[in-house]
């Protein structure tokens, strides 16, 4: 394992097409920016790790009929806002 001292600006090459920039950092963070192909495909350790629970969720007690009316609310609304958008 290679370690570096870097100041913002600094950068490393890895092979001939990636490149990782250090942009600063602040407290217990640094910034890396990483230019590398599309193709290539880069997570982070964290990845993966921490589920986040989604704020999304159905609601429960309501019946069909009221589901759907609220979305056909929901769409109406959505609807008034686009025209309203492109109207101004």
């Amino acid at each position: 394992m290679l370690k570096l001292t870097l100041k913002p600006g600094d950068f490393i090459d890895i092979g001939s097409e990636i490149k990782v920039v250090f942009s600063g950092g602040s407290a217990n963070n640094i910034h890396l920016l990483v230019d590398a192909p599309k193709e290539l495909n880069i997570a982070r350790s964290a990845a993966g790790k921490k589920t986040r629970k989604n704020p999304y969720y159905r609601e429960t007690g309501i019946s069909a009929e009221a589901q759907k009316e609220i979305t056909n609310i929901l769409m109406r609304e959505k609807r008034k806002q686009s025209a309203q958008a492109g109207a101004v």
